[in-house]
């Protein structure tokens, strides 16, 4: 199994910023891609950034140029460095890994969430 737990939500003023950290555990061969999406009750689960090991990093337009995605791959771990946050970055983050479980089984991966954790941008 592949445990992923997400770090470092809270409450941030607009215009503030926050840094959301990530880190995967447990069986597997190796992360071929890690990612945060977000979710506000009643919409679907959208991504907000994500980076792989042979793809170009991938951010949703909203926070293109404020957020900031890194990797640390010794680590197993991703970093979401959130900035000038808008009361419309409001939402539930979560993590997700890609991992391959088996060396011989190239190209099969599975995804594994983390239980997320809340942002909230207010005055």
């Amino acid at each position: 199994q592949v445990q992923v737990v997400e770090s470092g939500g809270g409450l941030v003023q607009p215009g503030g910023y926050l840094r959301l950290s990530c880190s995967a555990s447990g069986n597997f061969f190796r992360l071929i891609r890690m990612g945060w999406y977000r979710q506000v009750p009643g919409r679907q689960r959208e991504l907000v950034a994500r980076i792989s090991s042979d793809a170009p990093t991938d951010y949703a337009d909203s926070v293109k140029g404020r957020f900031t995605i890194s990797r640390d791959s010794a680590k197993n771990s991703v970093y979401l460095q959130m900035g000038s946050l808008k009361p419309e970055d409001t939402a539930a983050y979560y993590c997700k890994a890609d991992a391959q479980l088996d060396p011989s089984s190239s190209g099969v991966y599975y995804g594994y969430w983390g239980q997320g954790t809340q942002v909230t941008v207010s005055s």
